[in-house]
């Protein structure tokens, strides 16, 4: 009995972001849907800043939502309708910002920090290698170690 109740349980945690898009939000025509469905996706929630308005429940998303619906209803291209939303909002809407002068940065430093990390390895490696550490046994260090070796 546990066990069901965990797992219908389960079931209903997994579908919450199904949810987001309530019913009364859905367009009559299947093709503009679909439009506002990618953009939707595309666009962050500005209340939970790590998902898309898509899958958000917060009110602001689902005010996105209606708006890119209602640009869409009222003939703006898709290109438009995120134009709109990110004149009002600023480049932190888009999940994935775009590659311009200002997030050149934001592209490019994750490969920088990786070119970085691997040169100052193959420098620590190269450094590194083959050099005996520590410094050389005494005259009296060795003597006591052929006699352990000796020994046994």
């Amino acid at each position: 009995m546990m066990r069901r109740l965990l797992l219908a349980a389960g079931l209903l945690l997994a579908a919450f972001p199904a949810f987001a898009v309530n019913p009364d939000e859905v367009l009559d025509d299947p093709a503009l849907e679909a439009r506002a469905r990618a953009l939707s996706a595309e666009l962050r929630c500005m209340v939970c800043q790590n998902q898309s308005i898509d899958d958000s429940n917060a009110e602001l998303a689902r005010d996105l939502r209606l708006l890119v619906r209602d640009r869409l209803k009222s003939g703006d291209s898709d290109e438009a309708v995120i134009a709109y939303v990110v004149s009002r909002y600023g480049e932190f809407v888009l999940l994935n910002p775009r590659l311009r002068g200002e997030t050149l940065l934001l592209w490019g430093a994750p490969v920088v920090l990786f070119l970085a990390g691997a040169t100052a390895m193959v420098l620590f490696v190269r450094k590194r290698g083959g050099k005996p550490t520590g410094t050389p046994l005494t005259e009296a260090e060795r003597a006591e170690l052929d006699r352990a070796l000796k020994r046994d």
